[in-house]
């Protein structure tokens, strides 16, 4: 006897083995099953149940469902691609955050011209209703059936697996794949709420020495409501890309020749400042003290604290006097060496140092993504150094801190993970469960809500990810809070505790910007370039209708500047219609228009950023007090 458990506690009896899909047509569920949840645990619909077990079933209303629907649509875009273009070899295909991607190895290039061809391909094998069917087979058949269909790279990929691992292959139509799964029961059921994105190059396994490939993305939704919606989000992310806003408003460019660097213009330089001194306010008053540290550091301290052998691929080298130099990508071996100079006590702990510490890391080419993914960036970075019993409160207080500062920056809503151990790792078992167990209390002695991140830890230890969601509603990871007992330990750091013995610190990691290079991207984009005022480069321009306002246009720019306004004067020969124009094209929040009534009168027409009503006029004095009280930074940012 079987005993299937369905949700509410609901029972059923079977006296065989039966398959998920036979209890969701018992259960008239068969229409909108997608696949089977057993004990927790997503399955294809066909699986067999062959003892007693807790099930539900898969619904388009599931969050599961999404990754689900976006598996299925990669293998019926590579079903569609081989059929299209025969002769065109598969390889990968995943599921990704808001779709999926297939890379493909064809002569021919793909282009955004070959999409419509390809979705109609696509709907036709959904309207096909194909079957989808999960098989085990050994390895050599697996090799034997890739190699015989001319699929080298995936019989290169089977002989890579290891020896205990299952290997199964998924069927739909005359389309076979190798997968694990799951699955949906039908072609049908992806329904036809997708659309293919754009083509990308990539490499096989993702080696730039191995052959390249063409990556088609797509995106793909459970009702074509929600993909209308996500086209529409990014359509209006397409008006905010930072990259179009930095050039419209003057802030920076970048080039081939720094590539992955970042050319600040003056106004882009400004608002850089303005951002680095709020958290440097911010951070001074929470108890840090700042530092500066070397650029260039040798090889030994690389490997002495562990990067060496774990981030040494994402390192740039050089070499001097037969010595090998690397450019640090991060600061916590440096901050180390300021710790060792002299002998701490417990009673000088915690010791919170912080650095704008500028970092380089060799990301790849075709990751790089404006100043929002750059080689050459600067961090908001911090390593506070205290004793086991203190790492509770210090990791309170730097999440009131980083919660506080992302709500005065504009964002309210924050999701936090919880990272644990990597695969690649260093430090023993043991150690990694006190790391871990040591932040998860602190974490629950807040009160906060977060999630798993299984495996995304630093090599050094365990970490927090404060994830904020922007105007659109995507996410971003920035803050971090890393917990570290090993690389003191290995960089020989020591306090003088109160039983006079010598004992290693725990090092706490922290950041809230990330990178103020990718932060301000984020801010460019969640406010569409319309900073808040007190973090507008320029707040106030000063033009004129005529030229009989020339004299009396300079003399109110002197008022504004003695008021510490930043400011600007545009008294171009133009017509005032064309100004205006221009000025809200760079964001400018506001306008002053001075013309010869204006003069004469000491008045002020006043213009701002996105306000419908037009103008207004005030008197001259009337608008300096304003200006005095709202470009002010206001007291809860000093």
């Amino acid at each position: 006897m079987i005993v299937i458990t369905l949700p509410g506690g609901i029972s059923c009896q079977f006296d065989k083995p039966i398959t998920g899909k036979e209890v969701a047509i018992a259960q008239k569920q068969i229409k909108t099953a997608l696949a089977l949840k057993i004990n927790g645990v997503i399955k294809d619909l066909d699986t067999l149940l062959d003892k007693n077990s807790s099930i539900e079933f898969v619904t388009a209303e599931y969050p599961e469902a999404l990754e689900l629907l976006r598996h299925d649509c990669a293998h019926v875009l590579a079903e569609a691609v081989q059929e299209l273009f025969p002769g065109t070899q598969i390889t990968f295909g995943p599921a990704t955050e808001t779709g999926f991607y297939y890379d493909f190895v064809r002569d021919v290039p793909f282009t955004p011209d070959d999409f419509p061809v390809i979705e109609k391909k696509m709907r036709e094998i959904v309207d096909r209703n194909e079957k989808i069917t999960r098989e085990v087979v050994s390895r050599k058949e697996a090799i034997d059936f890739f190699t015989k269909k001319g699929e080298s790279f995936k019989a290169e990929h089977i002989a890579s697996i290891p020896e205990d691992e299952e290997i199964t292959l998924y069927t739909q139509g005359n389309f076979t794949d190798l997968c694990t799964g799951p699955h949906l029961p039908t072609t049908s059921k992806l329904g036809k709420a997708f659309k293919l994105m754009k083509v990308a190059g990539a490499y096989w396994r993702g080696d730039p020495k191995n052959p390249k490939l063409q990556r088609i993305y797509g995106t793909c939704w459970a009702t074509q409501a929600q993909l209308d919606q996500y086209l529409t989000m990014l359509a209006e992310a397409e008006k905010r890309d930072h990259r179009r806003l930095g050039r419209e408003m003057g802030l920076f460019h970048q080039q081939e020749e720094a590539t992955g660097s970042i050319f600040w213009h003056p106004k882009g330089w400004v608002l850089y400042r303005l951002l680095e001194n709020y958290i440097r306010n911010k951070i001074i008053n929470n108890g840090y003290v700042e530092v500066k540290t070397p650029l260039v550091i040798d090889r030994s301290l690389w490997e002495a604290s562990g990067h060496w052998d774990n981030f040494k691929d994402n390192m740039f080298f050089m070499h001097s006097e037969e010595r090998a130099l690397a450019l640090k990508p991060m600061n916590c071996p440096a901050h180390i060496q300021i710790f060792r100079q002299g002998i701490t006590s417990y009673r000088d702990l915690p010791l919170r140092l912080s650095e704008f510490g500028t970092c380089h890391r060799n990301e790849p080419s075709g990751s790089l993504h404006g100043i929002m993914r750059t080689r050459a960036f600067t961090q908001d970075d911090a390593h506070i150094f205290c004793t086991e019993d203190q790492v509770t409160e210090e990791t309170k207080k730097f999440c009131h801190l980083l919660l506080q500062v992302y709500k005065e920056l504009g964002f309210d809503k924050i999701v936090v993970k919880f990272a644990d151990r990597p695969v690649n790792r260093i430090g023993s078992d043991e150690d990694w469960d006190k790391a871990e167990n040591s932040l998860k209390k602190a974490v629950d002695d807040l009160g906060m809500d977060y999630q798993i991140s299984k495996g995304e830890g630093a090599f050094y230890g365990p970490k927090l990810e404060f994830h904020l969601q922007d105007t659109l509603g995507r996410s971003w990871q920035c803050g971090t809070l890393q917990l570290d007992p090993l690389m003191p330990q290995r960089l020989q750091a020591v306090y003088i505790g109160s039983d006079g013995q010598k004992h290693h610190p725990i090092m706490l990691h922290r950041a809230i910007l990330g990178s103020l290079e990718r932060f301000i991207g984020i801010l460019l984009e969640h406010y569409a370039g319309k900073l808040p005022l007190w973090l507008a480069p320029v707040q106030v321009i000063v033009t004129t209708i005529t030229d009989e306002a020339k004299d009396y246009a300079y003399e109110v720019l002197e008022l504004l500047k003695n008021q510490g306004i930043r400011c600007d004067l545009d008294i171009r020969n133009e017509k005032i219609s064309y100004k205006i124009r221009e000025h809200s094209l760079t964001k400018t929040p506001i306008l002053f228009i001075l013309g010869k009534r204006e003069k004469e009168e000491r008045m002020v027409a006043l213009r701002q950023l996105g306000e419908e009503k037009g103008q207004e006029v005030l008197t001259l004095d009337e608008t300096l007090s304003w200006l005095k009280i709202i470009t002010k930074m206001p007291n809860s940012l000093v």
